[in-house]
């Protein structure tokens, strides 16, 4: 990211050139086959960014019959990854930097090594069993048979030649091209929906932030199909509760900043989906009557497990950037669940995130598993 900025980017080459290096250094918590959010400010508005993708279109509830929850592993939860669709929609609309220079340092790393963290390296370790039933995994991530010890050296050639071809095609090989057909192969082989059809018909969505303010502060999320309306339910509801009452830290204070966050998720888990499937407008949560109704319920002197109550008709790669011109980027780039889904498509490098494990599998649920679907 610095690198970046020497050369004469912006936040928004900086945010890239880290995301793109990060998919090689930290591939514990994301990686090319990632989806990726961004709120960008150009110094004058701010920018919304979508870029996780749908589930296969033949993907249906049908398929998980009997079951209670979605599998976390395997092709199952897979959906077109869209992290690299952030990097060319973020490049195009707001960058200053040719793309393929913001490839430059990640494809060092892949081709030539780098010495693993302590931090990753631990996470790094779990995998060797969550993932041992997954050989292309192992081929690709447990060098030698078991995950990077703590400042050992990790190549990944492959990695770099995927690398390599996004940045020369603007992304093209990884949607529609030989990386496209490589990863519609493996899924045909071994079960998987995932079609070139699914991934050519991706495409990131700009969108407009949310907003709740909070005192003298303005908070901005994504909205839905991102969970992050669960944050804005939160401050709506603090903004009830006179937080200034009492200390910093005090335990009221964080009791009732607990329990409010309990109701944001409760909110966000029963109707944030995919927008087109949403029983209810996500503004109707920020409702400044339903935000007060929802504080009323909370008490100073017990916690509670809350459900919804407006009716209706894992480990994750967070960065952010600014420069001396103002600009600011907040960035998530994530596989949901450390290394995602296990499935790795040989000889590229890329694993699949997992983020349909998010999925719910009861009728009539507005986030209820289904083909072309956001989770």
């Amino acid at each position: 990211g610095l690198q970046a900025l020497r050369k004469g980017g912006n936040a928004v080459d900086a945010a890239l050139a880290t995301a793109i290096a990060l998919t090689v250094v930290e591939p514990t918590s994301n990686g090319i086959g990632s989806d990726a959010f961004a709120i960008v400010w150009d110094g004058e508005r701010l920018h919304g960014l979508n870029a996780s993708g749908r589930s296969p279109e033949a993907l249906t509830p049908e398929r998980f019959a009997g079951l209670e929850r979605m599998p976390a592993i395997g092709w199952d939860p897979v959906t077109v990854p869209g992290a690299v669709s952030a990097w060319v929609a973020l490049s195009d609309r707001l960058g200053k930097l040719p793309f393929e220079e913001l490839f430059t340092d990640a494809i060092r790393y892949a081709r030539h090594g780098y010495l693993v963290s302590p931090i990753t390296a631990r996470a790094w370790a779990g995998a060797e069993r969550r993932y041992a039933a997954f050989p292309s995994f192992a081929d690709t991530f447990l060098p030698g048979g078991h995950a990077p010890r703590p400042g050992e050296r990790f190549c990944s050639p492959d990695h770099a030649s995927t690398l390599e071809q996004i940045a020369a095609t603007h992304g093209e090989a990884f949607y529609r091209g030989p990386l496209t057909e490589k990863i519609a192969a493996h899924a045909r082989a071994t079960g998987g929906l995932l079609t070139e059809e699914d991934l050519g018909s991706h495409a990131a969505e700009w969108v407009r932030p949310m907003a709740q303010p909070y005192r003298d502060a303005r908070l901005h999320e994504i909205p839905p199909n991102g969970q992050g309306l669960a944050a804005l339910i939160t401050l709506g509801i603090l903004g009830h509760l006179e937080l200034g009452r009492y200390p910093v830290d005090s335990a009221d204070s964080v009791h009732l900043q607990v329990e409010a966050m309990k109701i944001g998720f409760a909110e966000a888990h029963r109707h944030i989906a995919d927008p087109a499937w949403m029983e209810v407008a996500p503004e109707a949560l920020l409702d400044a009557e339903f935000l007060a109704g929802r504080a009323r319920t909370i008490a100073l002197d017990r916690a509670q497990f809350p459900s919804s109550a407006l009716p209706t008709d894992h480990g994750t790669v967070y960065l952010t950037a600014a420069d001396a011109s103002g600009m600011m980027v907040s960035y998530i780039q994530s596989n949901y669940m450390g290394f995602g889904s296990g499935i790795v498509i040989p000889g590229t490098g890329i694993a699949l995130q997992n983020r349909g494990a998010g999925f719910r599998l009861e009728e009539g649920h507005p986030n209820r598993v289904a083909g072309g679907k956001r989770p």
